[in-house]
């Protein structure tokens, strides 16, 4: 067997191997992909809120330090 025929034997196996396994893929129903989608959201916010108060707070210390 020549080299390029032996790439495109893997390649057909690696193709053959993903599209078994794309075959167990359960995709989340409407109502779990939005609960999901909320609970991402939330925690971003809630993170971007933490990030907001600690620049205040070091911005007050520097202001403090600064004067």
């Amino acid at each position: 067997m020549t080299e390029d025929k032996k790439a495109a034997n893997a390649f057909s196996a690696y193709l053959s191997e993903v599209g078994a396994e794309f075959k167990k893929i359960t995709w989340p129903d409407r109502r779990e992909l939005v609960d999901s989608t909320c609970v991402v959201i939330c925690f971003i916010v809630i993170l971007a809120l933490i990030v907001l108060c600690c620049d205040k707070l070091i911005m007050l210390f520097l202001d403090l330090v600064l004067k």
